[in-house]
């Protein structure tokens, strides 16, 4: 369970010194596929307030990289970040949203079929704004996500959605390495059954 508690939103900067972020617990990744300590660790923290919902990712990587600069590229063929969030905890449907060390976006929305989950990339998750800096350590990415364009009304103290945190790491002359804040166990984020629980708190 990840607590997100309300705060009074300032820019979004990538910048985990930000007094937003100050007393916010970071939640560590750990390998999709067995839950095992990664190579490289990711952290991730999120508050909120009426309007949206804000996810700080801190990523330690000794060999940042990305060439997409464009919305709606496939950026989960380089390195990324990802938000899966299922606001209404039924797995018929759920958001995800990509970000790159470029500040490129990718968005789309899974719909429950009869063959599994159909990708629309057509989405787009509207006045979304984000930021992405190279630290000394690797890189710090952070999304504003309105609520608006996800759920007609927005949460209220106490509710829980389903969600999940991922990364993509891609060292150069070794395989790609999958870390989730809600270990899936297996090597593919897209399974929500596996999601973990945001409690939004006052």
């Amino acid at each position: 369970m990840m607590r997100c508690q309300r705060r009074v939103l300032g820019e979004v900067a990538a910048e985990p010194s930000a007094t937003i972020w100050q007393g916010i617990e970071a939640h560590p990744f750990t390998l999709a596929a067995d839950g095992r300590a990664p190579q490289q660790g990711t952290m991730v923290k999120s508050v909120w307030n009426a309007a949206e919902w804000r996810v700080l990712f801190e990523v330690a990587d000794t060999h940042v990289w990305a060439t997409s600069t464009e919305r709606g590229a496939m950026l989960y063929e380089e390195e990324v970040v990802e938000v899966f969030v299922d606001p209404f905890g039924d797995l018929e449907h759920y958001f995800e949203i990509e970000l790159n060390p470029l500040n490129a976006v990718l968005e789309v929305v899974a719909r429950r079929s009869r063959s599994g989950y159909k990708k629309d990339f057509a989405w787009r998750c509207e006045d979304l704004r984000t930021a992405a800096r190279r630290t000394s350590t690797g890189w710090c990415g952070e999304l504003a996500i309105p609520f608006r364009s996800l759920v007609a009304e927005p949460p209220v103290v106490g509710a829980k959605w389903r969600a999940n945190f991922c990364r993509i790491d891609r060292p150069p002359g070794v395989e790609r390495e999958l870390t989730a804040w809600s270990s899936p166990r297996r090597a593919n984020f897209h399974t929500p059954e596996r999601f973990g629980y945001v409690e939004f708190v006052g």
